[in-house]
């Protein structure tokens, strides 16, 4: 993989993060960025495999990058839709205040989560760089299996609990059931398993091991950073009940249910 093919991608996320945020600006919301991230993983997959042509391994690769990142970004998107700004950046405007905070949130929100999109797609950069003629391996194969289980666990998550937060009588309770009873954040599970299925598609490639920091830094975001933890608090101090939902369910891999003592 070439510097001029690394320093291309860099400038493609830092356009695009560009452009949202100056959208951010006059529409003074920038959870816009949420949906519109897994965007910089398929331009940059997409711009590194065409540019060092098309390959078994790599087609496969794009395929599975493109159908994580459309299915993630309409989830996001059309969720979002009629809402207000997340109440993350909400705070983050009154902390830093909102005369401010319109060129803070560049450096803070949208260049950080491009500088993080560029190392977390290490191994999608170098599976998608690999020269002809590229044949699918066995890691290629364990990459997509671990793939299609990480997605589909996180896509019948969303879709429980969207069945579940559509329900009016369910306002206010806490989802329970489904893959839910198992796991407090399913989602947050799947889509780890899919990214450490992207990581084993690079480990066919020289050096490819390092670029495992991609899953590794996935994986400690969502449940150290902006996942679980975060979440976890946010929903123990505004749900009743929350907490002994805590106490008997699994954080992040699915488990068997905790009984009282």
């Amino acid at each position: 993989m070439s510097i001029q093919l690394i320093v291309m991608n860099i400038v493609l996320v830092l356009g695009l993060m560009t452009a949202l945020w100056v959208y951010s600006v006059f529409k003074r919301d920038v959870s816009i960025v949420d949906p519109w991230w897994s965007m910089c993983f398929l331009l940059v997959t997409v711009h590194t495999a065409l540019r060092c042509g098309l390959t078994p391994a790599n087609t496969l690769l794009l395929a599975m990058v493109s159908v994580w990142a459309v299915r993630l970004w309409l989830h996001l998107l059309l969720r979002a839709i009629g809402q207000p700004e997340d109440p993350r950046y909400q705070a983050f405007r009154q902390r830093f205040g909102a005369d401010r905070y319109w060129w803070f949130s560049y450096f803070q929100v949208f260049l950080l989560q491009g500088a993080l999109a560029l190392l977390i797609s290490a191994p999608l950069q170098l599976a998608a760089s690999a020269p002809a003629p590229d044949a699918l391996t066995g890691f290629d194969v364990a990459g997509a299996l671990v793939f299609v289980f990480g997605f589909g666990f996180e896509v019948v998550a969303d879709r429980q609990l969207k069945a579940f937060r559509d329900d009016p009588k369910n306002r206010g309770q806490i989802l329970d059931t489904g893959l839910w009873r198992w796991s407090r954040h399913p989602n947050y599970f799947g889509e780890a398993v899919l990214w450490w299925g992207f990581g084993l598609c690079a480990l066919d490639q020289p050096l490819g091991w390092l670029t495992l920091l991609g899953p590794v830094l996935m994986t400690y975001l969502l449940v150290k950073v902006s996942g679980v933890s975060m979440l976890d608090a946010h929903m123990r101090a505004s749900r009743p009940g929350y907490a002994a939902y805590m106490d008997r369910t699994s954080a992040f891999i699915p488990w068997m249910r905790r009984t009282s003592p």
